[in-house]
C-alpha cells in the first residue's frame, strides 16, 4: 500500500460526504446522520460533539471513524443501588471517578461506525486498520485524556481490531448488545407462530385493548417537536437506568436528523384522541429498520398497552416493505427476547495511558462490564442457567 496519510478533523462535516459514505454504503447513520447531530450539539453548546480520524491513500479517503471527547464517570455501568456507592465517590473524590475520555464512535450510535473504503483487499484493511488506531492514540496524547476507547464494537469489528488494540496495551470488555429481530417471515400470522403460546396470546390481548389508539406516520414533526422531546425525557427517567452523557440527546436533534435524512426517517406517532400517547423514531434502509428512540406518555402508554402496538406496527412495516430485519437497540432487553430478538454482542476496548492505572483497570474490568451489570440481562442469564441446570 502507498503512503498512508491520517487526518483529524474537528467535526465530520469537513470530510467530504461522498467519501464518508463510500465508506458506509446503504447506512442511515450516514454523513448527513452524524452532521445533524453535531449541528445540533454545536447550536445548543451541548458537550458531546463527534470530530473524526480519517486515513487517506493518493488523495483518496479509505478509512474515517468519529470520536468524541467526554468527561466519564467509570461508575457509569453501575445501576441501581449500586449507583449510590458511585454517586458518593463522585461527590467526595470526582477526580477519582471521572477521567477524560477520547472515545472512538458517537454518543448517537449504538455501533462504532468505522468505515473502510470496499475497493481495499485484506491486507490494505488491517493496515488501515493500524493507521486510525495511531492516528486517535497521537490525537489523545495531544489531548491529555486519561483513557482512549473504542465504543460498541459490533462482532466483525471487533475480532479485526483485537489484535491491534490488544498489543498495545487495550482491555476488552463486554458492553451493551443490541436487540435484532430477523423477519424471513411471510405474513404477521408466520412471525407470531414463531413465538410462545403465552406471548402470542399476551401479544393479541394487548393489541386488542389498544383498538382506539389512532397512528399516523410521517418525516416531520416541526410541529410537535416540544412534546416529541418531553417524551422521550419522561421514558428515560422512567426506566430505571442511567448512563450519563451517553443517552442524553441535544436540543434540536429530532428536527436535525428529520430535515437531513428525509424519507429515511420515519415517526410513527400514537395518539389517544387528540393526545399524543407515544413516539417512536425509525431510521429506514434497505434490508433493515433502526427502531430508534421510543418515548411514551405514562399512564397513558401503559393504560394502552402502546409498547406492544409499536412493536406490532415495526413488524408490519417490515413485512409490508419486505425489509429483513428490525433493530431494536440497547437496554430494556425483556420485551425484546419475549418477542424474539437475538442479541448481538457489542465490545469496548479501552486504555489507560498510565501503566498502572491501566493494570489496575484490566483487574476489575470483568465487574464493571455493562452486559454484566445490566438488570435485563443478569435475569436473562439467571434464566438460561434455570433451564439448562438439571
Amino acid at each position: 500500500m502507498n503512503t498512508l496519510r491520517t487526518h483529524i478533523a474537528s467535526r465530520v462535516a469537513e470530510i467530504r460526504a461522498d467519501a464518508w459514505d463510500a465508506c458506509f454504503p446503504g447506512e442511515a447513520e450516514n454523513h448527513a446522520y452524524y452532521t445533524a447531530c453535531e449541528t445540533a450539539a454545536l447550536a445548543s453548546g451541548a458537550e458531546l460533539v463527534t470530530s473524526a480520524a480519517s486515513i487517506e491513500r493518493d488523495g483518496e479517503t479509505i478509512a474515517v471513524a468519529p470520536f468524541f471527547l467526554i468527561d466519564y464517570r467509570l461508575d457509569t455501568p453501575l445501576q441501581g443501588p449500586l449507583r449510590a456507592l458511585g454517586d458518593y465517590l463522585f461527590r467526595h473524590a470526582p477526580r477519582l471517578v471521572s477521567l477524560r475520555v477520547l472515545c472512538v464512535g458517537s454518543p448517537y450510535a449504538e455501533r462504532c461506525h468505522i468505515g473502510l473504503s470496499p475497493a481495499l483487499d485484506a491486507q490494505e484493511r488491517q493496515q488501515a486498520r493500524l493507521a486510525l488506531r495511531e492516528a486517535i492514540d497521537a490525537h489523545g496524547r495531544n489531548e491529555g485524556v486519561h483513557i482512549i476507547a473504542w465504543k460498541d464494537l459490533a462482532p466483525d469489528d471487533a475480532e479485526a481490531f483485537e489484535d491491534i488494540l490488544k498489543s498495545d496495551g487495550f482491555i476488552r470488555l463486554g458492553s451493551l448488545p443490541v436487540a435484532v429481530l430477523d423477519l424471513p417471515f411471510a405474513s404477521e400470522a408466520d412471525y407470531l407462530a414463531a413465538l410462545s403460546a403465552a406471548t402470542r396470546k399476551d401479544i393479541r390481548r394487548k393489541l386488542a385493548k389498544a383498538g382506539t389508539v389512532r397512528i399516523e406516520m410521517r418525516h416531520s414533526i416541526a410541529d410537535i417537536e416540544a412534546e416529541i422531546v418531553a417524551l422521550y425525557e419522561s421514558t428515560r427517567a422512567q426506566s430505571g437506568l442511567d448512563y450519563g452523557d451517553l443517552e442524553k440527546l441535544p436540543p434540536g436533534y429530532f428536527s436535525g436528523i428529520a430535515a437531513a435524512l428525509g424519507e429515511r426517517v420515519l415517526f410513527v406517532l400514537y395518539w389517544v384522541g387528540t393526545t399524543l400517547a407515544a413516539f417512536n423514531l425509525l431510521l429506514i434502509e434497505r434490508e433493515r429498520v433502526i427502531d430508534k428512540f421510543l418515548g411514551m406518555r405514562y399512564p397513558l402508554a401503559r393504560e394502552h398497552n402502546l409498547y406492544a402496538l409499536s412493536w406490532m406496527t415495526n413488524v408490519r412495516y417490515c413485512l409490508a416493505h419486505g425489509i429483513s430485519r428490525l433493530q431494536s437497540g440497547q437496554t430494556a432487553y425483556a420485551s425484546k427476547l419475549r418477542f424474539g430478538s437475538r442479541l448481538v454482542p457489542s465490545v469496548v476496548f479501552f486504555r489507560h495511558r498510565q501503566g498502572v492505572l491501566n493494570w489496575a483497570l484490566r483487574a476489575i474490568s470483568p465487574y464493571i462490564a455493562f452486559d454484566r451489570l445490566d438488570p435485563d440481562l443478569k435475569a436473562h442469564r439467571l434464566q438460561q442457567h434455570a433451564q439448562v441446570s438439571p
